[in-house]
């Protein structure tokens, strides 16, 4: 590696530089809940990716300073996903409270059960499988024991983009992966030019 590249990257970047870069990459937005003493707790996140199929993996990317994080630790957790009607909730669980939002959750059958957001668009539920340390964030990975669609009557995403919530407009598809495309992506190929 030339000394001028090296140097650039042992460079600090600016975080407020950074979080700008990061904030161009479209994501979704997802309420994760968990139980605490039995009361139904969530956070929004919009820090999540799958991680597996084989185990079933999910992961949720927690700033240590929150109070999620710190709750989290060896409990079930659930990944809401929401739909564009679901803004509020997003705020609300943001440390924003909306009085729009009563009673969010659907019951649950167990006291260790994670709550489940009513007319999320999906929801993945988790049993603790790791947690890694990652600078000022801590990652949290599920085992999935739970997946369904919602029965939302909205059945587009909310959308996060640019540090501000945004409406995915068509649920249309503009590119259709072709078969061997997903074939590859399933057995991870990589491609290069």
């Amino acid at each position: 590696m030339n000394g001028q590249r090296e140097a650039a990257l042992m460079t600090r970047i600016d975080p407020r530089e950074l979080r700008q870069v990061f904030g161009k990459f479209a994501t979704g937005v997802t309420v994760v809940t968990y139980q605490d003493d039995g009361v139904p707790r969530g956070a929004t996140v919009n820090s999540f990716t799958s991680v597996s199929l084989e185990p079933p993996l999910a992961l949720v990317s927690l700033d240590r300073r929150s109070r999620a994080c710190g709750n989290l630790h060896d409990r079930p957790f659930a990944i809401n996903i929401l739909t564009a009607g679901q803004r509020d909730l997003a705020l609300h669980f943001a440390g924003v409270p909306q009085s729009s939002v009563r009673d969010p959750f659907t019951g649950t059958d167990g006291r260790d059960e994670p709550p489940v957001i009513r007319d999320c668009l999906a929801y993945i539920a988790c049993v603790p499988w790791a947690v890694h340390e990652a600078g000022d964030h801590r990652l949290f990975i599920g085992e999935v024991v739970d997946a369904s669609e919602g029965r939302a009557a909205e059945p587009r995403p909310l959308g996060f983009f640019g540090g501000g919530f945004c409406r995915v407009e068509s649920g249309e598809r503009s590119w259709a992966a072709s078969n061997e495309l997903i074939a590859a992506m399933q057995q991870n190929l990589s491609f290069s030019w």
